[in-house]
């Protein structure tokens, strides 16, 4: 069932944290983060305060600490069980003391508890972490400031106990300022949140700062999208060990990071594969009902991903095989297994689709995906799983393992809807399954985002990767990422190796070989052993941070000395792990807090029609026999009101769907669902109504049927539709291949009917 986790119960309670500060430094891929809370007790006896909060999936926390009056604690890195027993019996003497751990359930969800706060007195948390920035379809540089926390579907029970409340209510500010570095340009910085204006720092522009503009409220991600001039160009940074550290221990030895962007021969790239199994995933849980964006005004999530269908449908290449699962607290498809692409079966493809609901209950997505996995495969078909989700489950890592067990037999591809999705959900499987992962929120467009995916899913497969060093003689390369298994042409891969030995000024080539079916590759990067100093460290503990996940098991019960290895590097680096925990004690003056000491829960941000939406779809998922259920709810001037009627239980899911009314379907994918299986247009009377022309206009210049309705469609979409050419590309070159089949021409008088010049060059004919 959806765990609301108190929604309001707290609400006349006072809570404890009264302001979030966040300071940001980007450094070319990534970015180190400082948080500070700070904290007061306005209370009459001491308090422990209780924060469950997102973090970015991939982030190393590396630094915590708690300043109490003038008096500053500083947190160790201990084992897990034992940082717990540590801050038990510092409560129990009546000590002050703070512990930060990392869900068991899923590595994006941390607690930070506060004991032992006393009356009228002030404390600020300091929190510190590195993460990667992630590549988004136009080049963008991604970093987000996870602010919602949704209650995660459950499963089998047991979660993090999340107090959520409406964003206007939230009684903390947050203040938040990025600088931003880079040895090219910095073009531009965009946020889904009002910005100041970008403040350039030099002449070259390389670098900048940024600030929210005031009177944000901490009611969604903040969300920056940073773009670098000529950003696609593989580097490599050194970073010198910390002094204090052995040498030939990870911290001690330095440590260097690879920014690979694949080249491969054109006469490659040129063959887009016209094979493959394509599974498409879809939740179909009560939240896809929520709109995209925060504003209410625009698509909902699951009829945006309705229309991403119809995008992907249109674009498989003849040859191919596909289906379609969708799930909630169940799961069903539409075909009993894959079933070669043709236009009956896409047909019959999107029928089924149009009449998809967010009607299914919760998130359920282990089981469907386990049916995925236990149908064998199709003998030259490799698989491409594509997963659509707003991603709030609670067994986030019993599902990235299911993805992991079986990644030899296919490559996975995940999209994380809307705000509050889970990054560890979306990142996990698709880093473990040998995709890419996505995230679509505030204003972004799902079909571009999806259309890049499939342009990668199309690629020839790599295989036999290797990387080879070519070092000076004395020197020594540990790797620290794991093994690569998949490479896309223009999609970013980091790797972090350990550098021992006599690191010093002279140059060293490294070597990237890869062979893309009979056509061998090779990349080389030539750069400098020289450390770069300053960098906080920040390479090391990405570089432990990457080795720590690939250590952790599957099951979180390691076998043999793993987990010790795990503890031993996460206590070495600072960096956190799912053993470890972040434990600090404020002896003070050894005088003991006095009074019973009193819970509270730290409320985080939620949009309440959400919940509300989350809570109707519980009471459909177990049909609860009432008359009449009706939930009238008041909060802060805004009222929403969610209206469920059943008279003895007969009624379906479908009967109770309340999906807001959606706009009529925009030209462009109106033409796109005309087109056929092969790539062609039928000369009919939607296709006219789709170009704004009568069948008599498009019937009077009587050029040869066969091809005159697909070059019109061709010609619309080149001279209108330019600005989504990479949504409309795929499926445009599939009619381009069928107009060369038909050997037909007659582009000028498509051109004279619809009024643009577009030459035969441009359409590819």
């Amino acid at each position: 069932m959806v765990n609301c986790c108190g929604l309001l119960t707290d609400k006349k309670e006072p809570v404890p944290l009264k302001g979030i500060e966040v300071e940001v430094e980007v450094r070319d891929h990534v970015a180190t983060v400082v948080s500070t809370l700070h904290y007061e007790n306005k209370e009459d006896k001491p308090l422990e305060a209780v924060f469950v909060f997102p973090m970015p999936a991939d982030a190393a926390v590396c630094h915590f600490s708690a300043k109490i009056g003038q008096t500053q604690v500083v947190a160790e890195v201990q084992e897990k069980q034992k940082a717990r027993e540590e801050y038990d019996d510092a409560l129990s003497s009546g000590q002050q003391a703070f512990l930060l751990e990392e869900s068991e359930q899923s590595p994006d969800i941390f607690s930070l508890s506060v004991g032992s706060l006393p009356p009228e007195e002030s404390a600020s948390i300091r929190l510190e972490y590195v993460t990667e920035l992630a590549v988004q379809a136009d080049d963008g540089l991604r970093f987000c400031l996870p602010a919602v926390l949704n209650p995660r579907y459950q499963p089998q029970g047991g979660s993090a106990q999340v107090t959520s409340v409406p964003a206007s209510l939230v009684p903390y500010s947050l203040s938040f300022s990025a600088r931003v570095s880079s040895p090219r340009p910095v073009c531009k910085v965009e946020s889904s949140c009002s910005l100041d204006p970008l403040q350039y720092l030099n002449t070259e522009q390389t670098q900048a700062s940024v600030q929210l503009a005031a009177g944000h409220k901490f009611d969604r991600d903040v969300e920056l999208l940073i773009y670098y001039k000529d950003a696609h160009q593989p580097a490599a940074v050194v970073e010198a060990g910390q002094a204090s550290a052995k040498p030939g221990s990870l911290m001690g030895d330095p440590v260097v990071m690879l920014s690979l962007y694949p080249e491969f021969p054109q006469a490659v790239m040129s063959k887009m594969t016209s094979c493959g199994e394509f599974v498409f995933l879809l939740d179909r849980s009560g939240s896809m009902y929520c709109p995209m964006d925060s504003s209410h005004q625009g698509q909902t999530r699951i009829s945006s991903a309705r229309d991403t269908l119809l995008l992907l449908l249109k674009s498989l290449p003849m040859g191919c095989y596909f289906n379609i699962y969708s799930f909630g607290s169940r799961y069903d498809s539409i075909f009993l297994k894959s079933v070669e692409y043709s236009q009956k079966s896409m047909e019959d493809a999107l029928k089924m689709v149009e009449q998809m609901t967010a009607d299914m209950g919760g998130t359920e997505i282990l089981q469907p995906l386990k049916q995925i996995f236990s149908q064998p495969c199709i003998p030259s078909q490799p698989r491409q799983l594509f997963i659509f989700t707003d991603g709030e489950v609670g067994n986030t890592k019993e599902v990235i393992n299911l993805v992991k067990k079986n990644a030899a037999s296919h490559r996975c591809f995940s999209f994380g809807i809307g705000e509050g999705a889970s990054s560890a959900l979306i990142t996990g499987v698709a880093k473990e399954g040998g995709g890419h992962a996505q995230f679509i929120t505030g204003t972004d467009r799902m079909q571009p985002k999806v259309m890049q995916s499939l342009r990668f899913a199309l690629q020839p497969a790599v295989v036999d990767i290797s990387v080879t060093w070519d070092l000076p003689k004395g020197v020594s390369v540990t790797p620290l990422s794991p093994s690569i298994k998949t490479l896309f042409q223009g999609q970013r891969s980091l790797l972090y190796a350990q550098l021992t030995g006599e690191v010093g000024a002279p140059p060293s080539a490294r070597g990237t070989f890869f062979l893309l079916a009979d056509h061998p590759s090779q990349n080389q990067l030539h750069f400098s052993l020289k450390p770069t100093e300053d960098t906080g460290l920040t390479i090391h503990r990405l570089g432990a941070r990457t080795l720590i996940r690939s250590l952790e098991t599957e099951d979180g019960e390691p076998s043999g000395g793993v987990k010790e290895k795990v503890v031993e590097l996460s206590v070495q680096s600072g960096v956190s792990s799912a053993f470890t925990a972040f434990i600090a004690v404020n002896k003070g003056d050894g005088k003991a807090i006095q009074g019973p000491l009193v819970r509270r829960n730290v409320p985080t941000p939620s949009k309440w029609q959400r919940v509300c939406q989350r809570i109707m779809y519980w009471f459909i998922e177990f049909k609860l026999q009432r008359h009449a259920i009706i939930m009238l709810l008041h909060i802060d001037a805004t009222f929403c009101n969610c209206c469920l009627i059943f008279s003895s239980g007969e009624e379906s899911e479908e009967s109770l769907s309340c999906e807001p009314q959606q706009p009529p379907r925009e030209p462009l994918l109106q033409l796109i669902s005309l087109q056929t299986a092969s790539g062609s247009w039928l000369l009919e009377p939607a296709l006219a109504a789709a170009l704004g022309k009568t069948s008599e206009e498009l019937e009077k210049p009587k050029p040869p049927l066969v091809v005159w309705a697909t070059i019109l469609a061709l010609i619309w979409l080149h001279g209108f539709k330019m600005e989504a050419q990479e949504e409309w590309e795929l499926l445009a070159m599939k009619a381009v291949s069928w107009l060369h089949a038909q050997k037909g021409k007659c582009v000028d008088a498509g051109n004279a009917l619809l009024g643009v010049k577009v030459n035969k060059d441009a359409l590819g004919l």
